[in-house]
C-alpha cells in the first residue's frame, strides 16, 4: 500500500494553536462590513483561525491600513470573532521609500494598527520585508519594547533569508515565531535556499504566502504550453483527477505536507472557495506524488 502523507490540520505558531489552513485579508479594502464578515465566519467554520493581514494591504489615497481597517469594522461588529482568532498584521514597509523598519517607526505602525484594528494587542507581528538600512539591534529593540508594553504578543518576519532571520534572532531575548515567504509549486526556493531549514532550526512556523501561484494553480487557468506552470498543472491534474478534487485543494496539500510546519494563507474572496479549501486535507498525497509535483516545478529530475 502506498503511504500517505500526514497532513495535520492544526500547528502551533509559538503559543498559538491555529488551523494550517490561514485566511490572508490583502484584498479586504473596499469591502462592504457584511461581506468581510462573512468570509471571516466561512473561514472560521473550516478551521481556519489564522486571520493575516498588514498596514500596506490596501494602501491607497487614505494612505495604510485599508484592509486593517475593513477587518477592524467586522471586529466592532462582532466582538466575539476577535477573540475566535489568532490575528497577525505586519510593518515596515512604507511608500514610496520603501521600507523603514527602525524602532520608533515599528512601534509607531504597530499603534496605528491597533487603532485601525480595534483591538488592544497583535497575536503575531511581523516585519513585512527587510529594511536593509535598520540595523537588527534597532529592529530587535522595537519589537522588544512592543513584547514588553504588551502590544503584540508574539513577532516574526516576512521575506527574510534564512541568514537575516538568524541575525534578528541573535539580538532579541525571546524567540521569533514565524517566518512567511513565497512557497508554492511554482515558487520552491524555500525548499533550497534554507527558508524552511533554518525555520525547523529555531522552530518557526512557516506562512506560506501564494499557495497557490497567485491564482495560477488553480482549473480556469490555461498556461503557456512548455512553461513552469503548464508542467506543474499537469502533474496536479493527474492526482486531482484521481482524488476526485480541484488541481488547487492538491497543490495546497504540497504545501502543507512539508515538514517545516507550514500554513498556508488563502486569499480567495468567494465563501465558496474558503469553504472548498478544506478538501485540501482529504487529498492522499503519497511521497512520490509530492515528488512528482517537484520535479515538475524543477524541469529537471532530482540530483
Amino acid at each position: 500500500m502506498t503511504e500517505v502523507l500526514h497532513i495535520p490540520r492544526v500547528g502551533m505558531i509559538g503559543p498559538f494553536e491555529a488551523g494550517r489552513l490561514a485566511y490572508g485579508c490583502w484584498r479586504f479594502a473596499g469591502s462592504s462590513v457584511e461581506s468581510a464578515t462573512a468570509k471571516i465566519e466561512t473561514a472560521l467554520e473550516i478551521g481556519a483561525n489564522l486571520v493575516d493581514t498588514a498596514a500596506i494591504y490596501g494602501f491607497g489615497a487614505e494612505g495604510l491600513g485599508g484592509a486593517e481597517r475593513v477587518l477592524g469594522a467586522v471586529y466592532a461588529q462582532a466582538p466575539a470573532l476577535r477573540d475566535r482568532t489568532v490575528l497577525v498584521t505586519k510593518a515596515g514597509i512604507h511608500p514610496p521609500v520603501p521600507y523603514d523598519s527602525r524602532a520608533s517607526n515599528l512601534i509607531a505602525s504597530c499603534e496605528a494598527s491597533l487603532a485601525r484594528l480595534g483591538t488592544d494587542v497583535i497575536d503575531v507581528f511581523l516585519i513585512h520585508r527587510p529594511d536593509l538600512l535598520a540595523s537588527y539591534d534597532e529592529v530587535a529593540e522595537g519589537l522588544a519594547r512592543l513584547r514588553a508594553d504588551g502590544k503584540i504578543r508574539e513577532a516574526g518576519v516576512s521575506n527574510f533569508s534564512h541568514t537575516q532571520i538568524r541575525a534578528l534572532q541573535s539580538k532579541l531575548d525571546f524567540p521569533l515565531v514565524a517566518s512567511q515567504p513565497e512557497f508554492s509549486p511554482l515558487a520552491i526556493g524555500p525548499l533550497e535556499d534554507g527558508t524552511l531549514d533554518v525555520a525547523q532550526e529555531l522552530g518557526l512556523s512557516v506562512m506560506a504566502w501564494s499557495p497557490l501561484g497567485g491564482g495560477r494553480l488553480t482549473a480556469g487557468h490555461t498556461p503557456e504550453a512548455g512553461t513552469q506552470e503548464a508542467r506543474v498543472l499537469a502533474v496536479l491534474e493527474a492526482i486531482a483527477s484521481r482524488e476526485n478534487v480541484g488541481v488547487d485543494h492538491v497543490a495546497l496539500a504540497w504545501v502543507l505536507a512539508h515538514p517545516a510546519n507550514v500554513f498556508a494563507l488563502i486569499g480567495t474572496q468567494n465563501v465558496a472557495r474558503i469553504e472548498a479549501s478544506a478538501k485540501a486535507f482529504d487529498v492522499k498525497l503519497s511521497r512520490q506524488d509530492w515528488y512528482d509535483i517537484l520535479v515538475a516545478a524543477r524541469g529537471a529530475e532530482m540530483p
